[in-house]
């Protein structure tokens, strides 16, 4: 074995070490791993929430919408959403009009923002997945039909097949409300969307709400989807700005991008506290170490009078110190990582066993706790922990390097 590994290996292993010292070097190579686990454990659950973020939530709003600015809609409305459809990043294109009122079931009220769709146009979207082919064809054949979020019914103690009225409220000419218009509509669906959309979302026919709205060229806006959600602000920005009709524009990281936003800052808050918790964890090598060199003094400079070289008493010292780290990191990513990889089944497990439930669906748009492991966080992780161990062993190196020979052995 190399000299250098050797006497790091004995300096480490050497049973006569003080008892504190070998407590705190424990102490610094659990915090490391505790550090390196908890890290790669809490980015795997970010990357679940952004997963599930974007394959659930994103899967039912739209990534962008282009409304028009006047209260006649877009004129020609059919030739703009064919010339959407041929750009390359837009996988789904429909016009819309949005009915927000108040829906009313005898003598109870809930406010409701209502999209009114056009179902030749809703067939390929992702509306028709979240009901059964019966209740669809329904609703292609039913103007006056309606779906409803599965949190709006349950607060108006609503079910399938009941009758409701929604409230539309009007403007006259001189831009002053007048007497709201009254529709009448039938519930053929109820559609679970998760978090609070269900609470206050619902679909119903593009021409009743138009004609309610006094909207002369039938659809109020166009919405879209694209291949890849998180380019929603750019795309639909560089779209819009092309488009002939005055539009508004949005996109769902405006209407709907806290809990993204959310995530985001939660991703950076524990990257930063829990690297903190790592380098805090390699500053007792750094204890380690300065006591290790104290008490090998003798040790070092009998080494030296031998003809031992200051970069081979640094390399010895630096390698004690890094076993710390390495130890620590190795275990702390292996842990995390199995984890990481188990969690959802885990969470469940803790849920049975303790009768609690973590994430609610009234709250969150999932009801169980996500997971996915990012393999280049992995790396990331494992490298600053072994960076900021080397880091904490130049110092005592250096200075055991420093030790005069003749001093000590002189004593």
């Amino acid at each position: 074995m190399h000299l250098t590994w050797l006497l790091a290996w004995r300096f480490r292993s050497n049973k006569r070490q003080n008892g504190f010292i070998s407590f705190i070097s424990a102490s610094s190579t659990f915090g490391i791993g505790l550090g390196c686990f908890v890290l790669i454990l809490l980015l795997s659950v970010m990357n679940g929430f952004e997963r599930e973020l974007k394959d659930r939530l994103l899967s039912v709003i739209p990534h962008a919408e282009f409304k028009s600015v006047y209260a006649s809609g877009i004129e020609n409305w059919p030739a703009e959403v064919e010339a959407l459809k041929q750009h390359p990043e837009v996988t789904f294109v429909e016009p819309y009009v949005n009915a927000t009122g108040m829906l009313q079931k005898g003598n109870k009220m809930k406010a409701v923002e209502m999209t009114a769709l056009d179902p030749l146009y809703a067939i390929d979207g992702v509306i028709p997945s979240l009901v059964s082919s019966e209740q669809w064809q329904q609703f292609q054949h039913d103007e006056n039909a309606t779906m409803l979020g599965i949190g709006l019914m349950q607060k108006l103690d609503l079910k399938v097949g009941d009758k409701v009225q929604i409230l539309l409220p009007q403007l006259s000419e001189d831009l002053s409300l007048s007497a709201p218009k009254t529709l009448r509509l039938s519930i053929i669906a109820s559609l679970d969307m998760g978090g609070e959309l269900s609470n206050h979302i619902g679909f119903m026919h593009m021409s009743l709400a138009a004609q309610a709205q006094n909207i002369q060229h039938g659809a109020q806006g166009i919405r879209l989807r694209f291949r890849d959600a998180f380019m929603a602000r750019e795309l639909s920005r560089a779209i819009g700005y092309k488009l002939s009709p005055e539009v508004y524009m949005s996109d769902w990281t405006i209407s709907d991008g806290n809990l993204y936003q959310d995530i985001q800052l939660v991703r950076a808050v524990v990257y930063i506290a829990l690297s903190l918790v790592i380098a805090v964890a390699c500053f007792n090598i750094v204890s380690t170490l300065v006591m290790a060199v104290n008490e090998k003094q003798s040790e070092i400079a009998m080494l030296k009078s031998m003809g031992a070289k200051n970069s081979l008493i640094i390399s010895v010292f630096m390698l004690q110190g890094t076993f710390n780290g390495l130890i620590g990191t190795i275990v702390g990513v292996v842990l995390g990582v199995l984890m990481a990889t188990n969690l959802p089944a885990v969470a469940r497990f803790m849920e049975d066993l303790f009768g609690v439930q973590f994430l609610s669906a009234d709250v969150y748009f999932i009801d169980f706790l996500p997971s996915q492991l990012n393999w280049n966080e992995v790396y990331l992780t494992a490298f600053i922990a072994i960076l900021l161990s080397v880091l904490a062993t130049l110092y005592p190196a250096i200075k055991a390097a420093k030790i005069n020979p003749a001093k000590v052995l002189g004593h």
